[in-house]
């Protein structure tokens, strides 16, 4: 049995207690305020409006684009302003300042991965219409917080509990912030050390195979065994969510889950012979939603989608013409480089036959109920220091591509909301910055288009898949232009998807280390077979939950023999259990409760056991593809043995998680979804089907289950017939637990169904639930 079980089982029965004790999703916490119907606001123009939907969406409607992004500032802070106030202090470093010193080494290591580059150069990189954006989206914000000052009743409730008051914003802000978005694969790297150091630099590829298949070179001069443990902890905390509840949270790399799916579908393969496209970005599931939908409606935009809530414009939506939506394109964007250090000054690295001297940064880190904390922050040539060590002589530093000017996350979708024909949009992809991401394109005249787009480091010599010297022998040669990465437009199939997938393109790979294909083979095999696909079947597909590792690994256990069957220690039930099984992950499926026990947590370290050299670092898991390589790998009799073990181990656990009668296993039963909230407010836990591996992807940990990563927002965009379009933000659109649109969305996202994300004038209105009036006030 594994070790966690009793943990795990104490934690079910807390979550049930909990679960019993919850009104239904819907239910909105705190009293409700009611809100003024109009706003004052020095710095506005003109008038402008706020028509806020049955389902909590905002229709912003504006005289000017100045104006619009001002009133998009203003709609962000009247609807989730202890959440974008929490980012940009997490982002800046000055959580310390409103929370006290137990963040100041989050808000230390945050400042290390700043932008700190020119700023003329980066607002240059986007262009003036960004710039303005960014400005005014500020100046919007910043006049709620002052009329806030005058009606401190409408201060969210987080602000008063916790007793501090949101920060005003700078333009700077807005790009300056780098860490909020999915980062590289520096992680990787120094797991691939760590595991090349104990078992050799090819035993990670049942962690982590390389696509397109490459064998990792140890760089020259590079001793993986002398990688410290912990060299990352500045990375991870300075990436790492705001956590109230855990000042200074444990350093975890980013989940694997984070990912999303998207699919653009031409006019001839849909039954309403319109366009269509669907997507659906898999991130951490928070309270609120890390995306918020908006229309923003002013001469020269009209734009509706989902977006960053404390940025300007909507990184995934339609402007009237044309629909794009968003996937992650897992580009190797990140270094870790290895320094030697001067023996007599550990303030100088060996570069290029010679010594240079550390850039040295002191900030001073404001401190709530205490005196402000100086700290010191140390930068070579490739970026920030993570970790030195001066008495062995070594330091460490992370280059990112997302430190380099025009790299703010999602901001480029500034310019790629505007794009109205497939030329404007792989023109706009061709400039993006970060993070890098692969687009979906549809527009009303039939043309479907996919575009990867993102600053991807050219590397000579050297494959980055582990740390590297720094001292000059292994530097980027530039950043691969947009036309080198993967594209393509009106296939014949008559669809394009993309699902984080590895996909080649024109120039050199730009990089290893992508998740499996599952999830794109099973959305391309429903769209090609469905030659009048809907938006209805878009919706069914988004929601699908069917674990495609089932069909990689049940067909293992058709030749077990008799032994496996009858063996009494479980293995036999066990087979019973997943023969009645047809694959799907479902909240009340026995099988599903049995696969992930047994793949996870008793089959994977099985197979790491039998096929790589015992090993003191712990189970990194295994990608389900190499997974199933290795179990073919073995010799016949051994993989039988295996099986049949694994098999009863898992057996075993399940009773003692779910019970002894698997008629009443239940897959939702162990992978509970909790909405994390970062001052402990969460909402759940309810029970939740889907797998890592099914369309409607769940990430979770394998040691307790708690479904943390996933789809919370979703779109299917009927395109041409706007107001068909239909769309999901769990738990709700506001950020404000008083809010009646707070959780309203969560028992909607759980059934898997949608509301409809108006954009015509007509339909606004019809579907009102209040008007908001913002007026310049001197």
């Amino acid at each position: 049995m594994a070790p966690t079980a009793a943990p795990l089982r104490r934690r079910l029965a807390a979550a049930a207690a909990c679960a019993a004790l919850l009104a239904p999703a819907a239910a909105a916490t705190g009293v409700h305020r009611p809100e003024p119907s109009a706003y004052p606001l020095p710095g506005l123009e003109e008038a402008a409006e706020i028509r806020v939907d049955r389902w909590g969406v905002p229709h912003i409607y504006a005289e000017s684009t100045g104006d619009l992004y001002f009133a998009q500032g203003v709609n962000a802070a009247r609807d989730r302003l202890f959440q974008i106030d929490l980012e940009r202090r997490r982002g800046l470093g000055l959580l310390s300042e409103a929370f006290g010193p137990a963040f100041t080494e989050q808000d230390r290591a945050a400042r290390l991965f700043l932008y700190r580059g020119d700023m003329e150069a980066e607002w240059a990189a986007y262009g003036e219409r960004t710039r303005l954006a960014a400005r005014r989206f500020a100046d919007g914000v910043n006049a709620y917080i002052d009329w806030l000052e005058e009606n401190p009743g409408h201060l969210p409730a987080e602000f008063a509990e916790l007793g501090h008051r949101p920060g005003r914003w700078r333009a700077e802000d807005v790009v300056r912030i780098r860490s909020s978005a999915l980062t590289g694969n520096v992680v990787s790297e120094v797991v691939r050390a760590r595991t090349a150091c104990a078992a050799g630099v090819r035993a990670d590829a049942l962690r982590a195979p390389l696509r397109p298949d490459a064998g990792p070179e140890v760089p020259d001069g590079l001793d993986p065994c002398a990688i410290p443990p912990g060299v990352l902890d500045d990375y991870l905390l300075a990436t790492a969510p705001a956590d109230l509840t855990r000042p200074s949270p444990p350093a975890h790399p980013p989940s694997a889950a984070e990912g999303s799916n998207a699919w653009a579908v031409a006019p001839e393969r849909t039954g309403t012979g319109r366009p269509l496209l669907a997507g659906d970005p898999h991130r951490a599931l928070t309270a609120p939603s890390t995306r918020y939908f908006a229309h923003l409606s002013a001469p020269g935009t009209d734009v509706a989608g989902a977006g960053d809530p404390g940025a300007p414009g909507v990184a995934m939506g339609h402007n009237g013409t044309a629909a794009f939506g968003l996937t992650y394109f897992s580009a190797d964007a990140e270094d870790l480089y290895v320094y030697r250090l001067h023996p007599d000054d550990p303030g100088l690295y060996a570069y290029r036959g010679g010594w240079e001297r550390m850039r040295r940064t002191t900030e001073r880190i404001p401190v709530r109920g205490g005196d402000p904390v100086e700290v010191e922050l140390l930068f070579t040539r490739h970026g920030p220091v993570v970790l030195a060590d001066g008495a062995g002589r070594a330091a460490y530093a992370v280059r990112t591509a997302w430190s380099e000017p025009g790299t703010a996350p999602y901001l480029g979708s500034l310019e790629l909301m505007r794009a109205r024909g497939a030329e404007a949009f792989g023109a706009a992809l061709s400039e993006w910055g970060g993070p890098p991401l692969t687009y979906l394109y549809a527009d009303a005249s039939g043309s479907i288009a996919l575009a990867a787009g993102g600053r991807v480091p050219v590397r000579e010599g050297f494959d980055g898949l582990l740390p590297v010297p720094g001292d000059g022998r292994y530097e980027w040669s530039g950043f691969a232009p947009g036309s080198e990465l993967p594209a393509e437009r009106d296939p014949a199939a008559g669809f394009l998807a993309s699902a984080n997938e590895y996909r080649p393109g024109p120039g050199a790979p730009a990089g290893y280390e992508w998740p499996p294909p599952l999830r794109h083979q099973r959305i391309t095999e429903a769209l090609a077979a469905d030659p009048a696909f809907g938006p209805g079947d878009a919706m069914t597909l988004q929601n699908d939950r069917y674990d495609p590792v089932s069909g990689l690994l049940l067909p293992f256990l058709e030749g077990l023999g008799p032994h496996g069957r009858g063996d009494g220690a479980g293995a036999g039930a066990a087979l019973a259990v997943l023969e009645a099984w047809d694959g799907s992950a479902a909240e009340d499926s026995a099988g599903a409760a049995l696969f992930r026990i047994w793949a996870s947590r008793h089959l994977a370290p099985a197979v790491r056991e039998a096929a790589l050299p015992p090993s003191p670092l712990p189970d990194p898991g295994a990608d389900p593809e190499a997974l199933a390589a290795a179990l073919r790998a073995l010799d016949p009799g051994d993989r039988d043995a295996l099986l049949t073990a694994t098999l009863a181990g898992a057996y075993a656990e399940a009773e003692w998680l779910l019970g002894p009668d698997p008629a009443r296993w239940r897959w939702g039963g162990l992978q509970q979804t909790w909405f994390a909230h970062a001052a402990g407010a969460h909402l759940g836990p309810f029970p939740r089907g889907g797998a890592p591996h099914s369309v409607d992807a769940t990430g979770h940990g394998p040691a307790d289950f708690t479904h943390h990563t996933g789809a919370s927002a979703r779109m299917v965009l009927d395109v041409g017939a706007w107001d068909a379009s239909r769309a999901v933000n769990a738990p709700g659109q506001s950020g404000d637990p008083s809010s009646p649109h707070y959780a309203d969305l969560l028992p909607m996202w759980r059934r898997g169904d949608y509301f409809p994300l108006l954009y015509t004038r007509a339909a606004v209105v019809e579907h009102t639930e209040r008007t908001i009036r913002l007026l310049p006030a001197p």
